[in-house]
């Protein structure tokens, strides 16, 4: 993903995911960051460090930080994963932007973990699979031999993925609709293990490759009125406040 680098004084910010709910939950609150850096006893110029570099403070600072921002150690570390994403409050001024064919290959690129979505003689079923990109542009993952995704041979299925911020109250949403085809190939299947980034998380005997060639791309974004850095709009993407 890439957007229009974010820079201080000529030299470009590179915002951990720390930092960013650092900064995030300090501007919810109305700090600044000498407000911050008085309440926890550490210089501005250390806390804005922090917030807008990569860095490994030790604990007993980032208990500190979370005293003075009202939250846990946990929530600035990302560690209620427990919890499903979404929970946080929407932002002040949000803003809905369509993302580009273009964007939204780039956010899939080049693997991860999306959902897929088929319709069954019983109803609609949704599976997270672990997926990788082939050169093509296709998305393929394994599943196991006779699954319920492996009946998903033949048909049309949606393909979602997505990345919620809790810290932000922001996040991104790409689907991909198009044939789902078992690999029957074995050199194909054997090429497409040489090149996926990981084994499926779930484990188990998943030898059947599915790849699924998109025929529709969409995608969008959520922009909180707190996001301190530039939006992913390099294809010129629409902004909307409608659904």
């Amino acid at each position: 993903m890439s957007g229009t680098p974010e820079t201080a004084d000529g030299v470009e910010i590179q915002r951990s995911d720390f930092g960013r709910r650092v900064a995030a939950r300090r501007a919810a609150l109305g700090l600044s960051v000498e407000e911050l850096a008085e309440r926890v006893g550490a210089s501005e110029s250390y806390v804005h460090y922090v917030e807008t570099q990569p860095s490994r403070p030790g604990i007993g600072f980032v208990t500190r930080l979370a005293d003075a921002l009202d939250t846990t150690t946990d929530d600035l570390a990302g560690g209620t994963y427990e919890t499903p994403p979404g929970t946080a409050d929407a932002s002040r001024a949000p803003r809905l932007v369509k993302l580009s064919e273009k964007e939204c290959r780039a956010l899939v690129s080049t693997h991860g973990v999306g959902r897929i979505g088929l319709q069954l003689p019983d109803g609609p079923l949704i599976l997270p699979v672990n997926y990788s990109i082939t050169r093509d542009g296709s998305i393929a993952f394994r599943t196991d031999p006779g699954s319920v995704a492996a009946a998903a041979d033949g048909h049309v299925v949606a393909f979602e993925v997505d990345r919620i911020d809790d810290a932000m109250s922001e996040g991104w949403s790409v689907l991909l609709v198009g044939l789902a085809t078992a690999v029957t190939d074995p050199a194909v299947a054997r090429e497409l293990a040489e090149q996926a980034y990981s084994s499926p998380w779930a484990g188990g005997d998943r030898t059947q490759w599915m790849v699924v060639r998109p025929r529709r791309t969409t995608g969008r974004r959520v922009i909180s009125s707190l996001n301190l850095e530039a939006p992913f709009t390099e294809g010129g993407g629409e902004v909307s406040n409608k659904e």
